[in-house]
């Protein structure tokens, strides 16, 4: 990247971002920015993009769990896929490694069937053990992604439930005045 000359006196955005005199030049910046990050990840181990995908899921893992839509996407399903194809190169292996069926796994990634408690139980284990020299991973993480999967599907699909419901509340025994 080439010196930039700042020029305080013709930028209105001086303090802001003065460092190009031109869109050119910062087109070209742009450009160079891109053409380092490609050589750089050229250069990564097989070991290192594996780290930083795992990094990156779990980061949106927490992302997810700080911010939930209220939506009817299986979260759980697409972490979890993405956690499988981050570090097996066939989710068989994977069912293996949790003594579960490849059928049972693929019925849960599918969405043809929930998890039990046990399958996140191992989950839980084996995220310990794969994050266990790359970063901290709450062992909850798991379990709250499912419960608040749940959770935005209810809530997503008031206007289906809601009014059935309703009709069967009674504030009538109550001694109050609501």
């Amino acid at each position: 990247m080439r010196n930039k000359t700042i020029n305080p006196d013709g930028d209105p955005e001086f303090g802001v971002d003065s460092r190009y005199t031109s869109s050119m030049e910062k087109e070209q910046d742009s450009i160079d920015l891109m053409q380092a990050r490609l050589e750089r990840m050229k250069n990564l181990t097989r070991e290192e993009i594996i780290r930083a995908k795992l990094l990156q899921l779990k980061l949106k893992m927490e992302e997810y769990l700080k911010n939930p839509d209220y939506d009817n996407q299986k979260h759980f399903a697409r972490f979890l896929e993405t956690y499988i194809d981050i570090i097996y190169t066939k989710r068989n292996v994977f069912a293996v490694d949790l003594s579960i069926s490849p059928n049972y796994l693929s019925k849960i990634i599918n969405n043809h069937r929930e998890p039990n408690e046990e399958f996140i139980l191992k989950l839980m284990i084996h995220s310990e053990k794969v994050f266990k020299n790359i970063t901290h991973f709450r062992k909850k993480t798991w379990y709250q992604i499912f419960y608040q999967e749940k959770l935005n599907a209810t809530m997503a699909s008031q206007d289906t439930w809601r009014p059935k419901i309703e009709k069967e509340i009674n504030f009538k025994s109550l001694n109050s005045p609501f």
